[in-house]
């Protein structure tokens, strides 16, 4: 039977800027998920090296993890997109479907692909759900660029995320401006750890919502070219010590991304260093380049950890991937990164490292 004469398979977005907690809020639905239904992940990043796919990949159980890294669905790497849905419902079509873009994307765009002809048939598209960090929220930068208006706008499900580290101004600023939005939300909510309600993935999406906002808050910057997708399994070092660099640039930023043989341990406090570090390194920047975020799982010994960095804070929590190192960057395309100076610095946290390094980039979109 042709997939698109099937059940169309209940999906939903869930949106975020960077930093918002996008991950984590899938990992826990995937936990509490029921377990006799198979689900299906679709993520895209920004970098090229794919961190958040790896980390959900890692949370076990019968989920399938697609990833479309190096660049945003909602622009020249939508026809990846096509190809990773496609992919996962002639695999073993799920009971449920997942999409998480990158914080940089413009989902208005996103849901416009997953409305065409084809998708339609194939997917039953629920409401998006949008996370914010009450705290970047409070912040008028964040609310004026683009995209975070858009991925506001365009959500049916609005939720606060990392409430237990935001102050009482902060969330009631939030609450405030939420109640305020029109057309009004499904769903106002606060919440710590990504605990979104699994509930909130059945509620039907309003398509006046994405009439009203479709391409309001489109993006002035120029497109980047199309990249040249090269698999990470076939370049992908084994020595231990070796690693692989990857960079790409568009819709403003630029990211770069190490990854390590899977042999290749970490020193943890090293490590820590690092991440506390990136605020006060070169005054939050990659040489003249704005840091916006620092994400990695790495290799300690018998162990292996997840390191968060946005905003001017970090955190570290246990990681059930075993698969290889990586570590990524994104910063503000302004100014030159200083992508040496931050690799001697990764390379100095490395507790046991072999010889060999291969270089590769691209551009993302």
């Amino acid at each position: 039977m042709p997939v698109s004469a099937m059940m169309p398979v209940p999906t939903t977005v869930i949106t975020g800027f960077l930093g918002s907690g996008k991950t984590t809020a899938i990992r826990h639905l995937l936990s509490v998920k029921p377990p006799d239904e198979h689900w299906a992940v679709v993520v895209n990043e920004f970098g090229e090296i794919g961190i958040d796919a790896a980390v959900i990949a890692a949370a076990g159980g019968d989920v399938e993890v697609r990833d479309v890294a190096g660049g945003c669905i909602c622009c020249t790497s939508a026809p990846l997109l096509r190809v990773a849905i496609n992919r996962v419902l002639r695999t073993r079509r799920p009971d449920r479907l997942l999409i998480e873009p990158t914080g940089l994307g413009h989902p208005a765009r996103i849901v416009d692909s997953l409305r065409d002809e084809w998708m339609r048939k194939a997917l039953d598209l629920k409401g998006v759900i949008c996370l914010v960090d009450p705290r970047q929220f409070a912040q008028r930068r964040y609310r004026e660029h683009d995209v975070y208006a858009d991925q506001l706008m365009l959500a049916d499900v609005l939720v606060a995320n990392k409430r237990d580290l935001a102050t009482i101004e902060e969330l009631a600023a939030f609450e405030a401006g939420a109640r305020a939005m029109y057309p009004p939300k499904m769903v106002v909510a606060q919440v710590s750890g990504g605990r979104i309600e699994p509930a909130w993935l059945d509620l039907s999406a309003s398509p006046d919502r994405a009439l009203a906002h479709s391409g309001a808050h489109a993006s002035t910057r120029a497109p980047s070219a199309p990249r040249i997708v090269i698999p990470l399994a076939a370049v992908a070092p084994t020595e231990p010590g070796a690693f692989l660099r990857r960079e790409g640039a568009g819709l403003g930023e630029r990211s770069c991304g190490w990854l390590f043989a899977r042999d290749t341990w970490f020193d943890a406090p090293a490590l820590s260093t690092l991440f506390a570090g990136f605020s006060g390194f070169s005054g939050g920047s990659i040489g003249g380049a704005p840091l916006h975020r620092a994400k990695g799982v790495f290799r300690i010994d018998r162990d292996w950890a997840l390191f968060s960095w946005v905003d001017g804070t970090w955190d570290m929590e246990p990681v059930a991937w075993r698969r290889d190192s990586r570590f990524e960057v994104v910063v503000d395309d302004v100014g030159d990164a200083d992508w040496p100076a931050l690799e001697h610095r990764l390379l100095a946290t490395v507790a046991g490292r072999g010889t060999g390094v291969t270089v590769a980039s691209g551009a993302g979109d």
